[in-house]
């Protein structure tokens, strides 16, 4: 549990629901800008492979902070 705190620090703060909507929000935020601005950088040709798999890795961590912050939310995990 210490390891996805290091690396979802916003997921374990839902405590209340002041804090749950905002961790939500910032992984939203976080999945929406990085996902435009890689998109964008997605198109060069040379390298857009590399970004194209950034940008999964980043939807990916950002879907799963988001699962992490519902389930310590309804205290499935603390």
């Amino acid at each position: 549990m210490d390891t996805l705190k290091k690396f979802f620090p916003h997921a374990f703060k839902a405590v209340d629901v002041t804090k749950f909507i905002t961790s939500l929000i910032i992984y939203a935020l976080i999945d929406i800008v990085c996902g435009v601005v890689i998109g964008i950088l997605a198109k060069i040709p040379l390298i857009g492979f590399i970004f194209g798999l950034l940008g999964s890795i980043i939807g990916l961590y950002a879907l799963v902070g988001a699962i992490l912050t519902i389930l310590v939310f309804v205290k499935v995990i603390e």
